[in-house]
């Protein structure tokens, strides 16, 4: 039962299942229910994150609602962040968590996906919002009909980043450097095939390979080796390939970016 519900339920909910106080607290004293705090409850296997958020009186919201939900997060770590509704309130006050009472029933557990997008958006800002996005996208964790419910809850200065996001990024690095060149006015071509080389990430003015090396996607003798192998065969065609991983991309972006900005000048200059 709990497990349908994120990990936590209320008791009243059990109670509708014929689970009445007794058994929940036998439940309880046998170790099969965890008592986070009046009238609510958790599985023994709940997230610790999902417990913490219902003791201190809501949903699991944010980047660690996110990591449930198998959602790229920019920034997954720091407190938990917990979605109160707008007349919540909080019953630990000694915690670090985050409260967001925006409005809505919150409710215990896990925050819906849609909810936890629009709090990426007003808690993480552009990047982390638009990051998410296409990683629900591609992974079809969302609908357009739920997209478009997303927009209108928006500020009008945030509908393009709806508009640019696209069902077929690999990985929230993709997100994050196409978003970035995107305000440079730079368009990519996305996850072209080029015969002899494979799919890469981006393709810039048919001459540019930019490949987003996630955490651990290309780490060990023999990926480094095929990565090689792939640059070769795309040089012998006339490519340049540039390569990123995770932490250039985010916590060095401007030594990517001026990569890719001399790149683009020293290419278009041989045309």
């Amino acid at each position: 039962m709990t497990d349908l519900h994120g990990g936590v339920v209320r008791g009243t909910l059990l109670q509708k299942y014929g689970i009445d106080r007794r058994m929940r607290a036998d439940a309880v004293h046998a170790g099969a229910l965890i008592r986070v705090r009046t009238g609510v409850f958790a599985g023994p296997n709940a997230d610790t994150t999902v417990v913490e958020a219902a003791a201190h009186g809501g949903a699991l919201t944010c980047a660690h609602a996110l990591r449930l939900y198998g959602v790229w997060a920019l920034d997954p770590g720091g407190p938990v962040h917990v979605w109160l509704g707008a007349k919540g309130r909080t019953h630990h006050e000694t915690c670090e968590c985050v409260a967001h009472f925006d409005a809505g029933h919150a409710g215990v557990g896990l925050a819906p996906l849609e909810e936890v997008l629009i709090h990426v958006y007003r808690c993480g800002g552009d990047e982390a919002f638009f990051a998410a996005v296409e990683s629900a996208l591609v992974q079809q964790k969302i609908t357009g009909a739920a997209l478009r419910r997303i927009r209108r809850r928006l500020p009008a200065r945030a509908h393009w980043l709806i508009d640019l996001a696209r069902s077929d990024a690999d990985s929230g690095l993709e997100s994050l450097l196409r978003l970035r060149l995107h305000l440079h006015g730079i368009s990519l071509d996305c996850q072209v095939t080029i015969p002899s080389v494979g799919r890469v990430d981006f393709v810039l003015d048919g001459s540019l390979i930019l490949e987003a090396d996630g955490k651990g996607n290309h780490d060990g003798p023999a990926h480094r080796h095929r990565d090689l192998v792939r640059d070769a065969a795309a040089s012998a065609l006339g490519y340049e390939t540039l390569r990123f991983d995770y932490a250039q991309i985010v916590h060095a972006w401007p030594s990517v970016e001026t990569a890719v900005l001399a790149a683009i000048v020293r290419l278009r200059a041989r045309h």
